[in-house]
């Protein structure tokens, strides 16, 4: 029994640390990437070196949010995530919009503006809807469970003792 115990730990410190290995490296690798695409704005002046920086950290931040939230894995980390990528997908469409005059520049932020509420609300709904999801499905689970625990009232003595052993077996009670 303790070598089981001691082995199922392992693989999962085992699997934990390889996440975090991935996480670590995939930071890294961004971090390298930026560094890499920024000395390239180097060479650039004006707004097309504002668009090049900008481009590179829009880079940055997807792929450290992307790996965040496969690192965390969780529901709240893929919409931290989206959220990130959101932010700077906005500043990016900004900076762009710098190099433009009047209506235009006006119409790019608005256009700007529009693409980042749009993507925060599908992130939002997105959420809601697997939440709505997670909370239907623990319904039909409760649900199931009670019929399952109704058909064992039918049985009686050791019959029913299995039944319901079964049953709790089955969904996790």
């Amino acid at each position: 029994m303790l070598v089981c115990t001691a082995t199922l730990s392992t693989t999962v410190w085992a699997a934990t640390d390889a996440k975090s290995v991935a996480y670590t490296a995939a930071k890294d690798a961004a971090s390298t990437e930026f560094k890499l695409a920024k000395s390239k704005c180097d060479a650039i002046t004006g707004n097309p070196k504002d668009v090049c920086i900008a481009e590179a950290k829009a880079t940055r931040v997807h792929a450290e949010a992307n790996a965040k939230a496969e690192y965390k894995n969780t529901l709240a980390a893929r919409t931290s995530a989206r959220k990130d990528i959101a932010n700077v997908d906005y500043d990016l469409e900004k900076t762009k919009c710098g190099s433009m005059n009047g209506n235009d520049k006006d119409v790019c932020v608005k256009q700007a503006t529009a693409n980042k509420v749009a993507a925060l609300a599908d992130a939002k709904a997105d959420k809601k809807v697997v939440e709505a999801r997670v909370d239907a499905n623990d319904d039909k689970v409760k649900a199931e469970y009670k019929l399952a625990l109704e058909k064992c009232d039918a049985l009686a003595g050791q019959g029913k003792d299995n039944c319901v052993a079964a049953a709790k077996s089955k969904f996790g009670k």
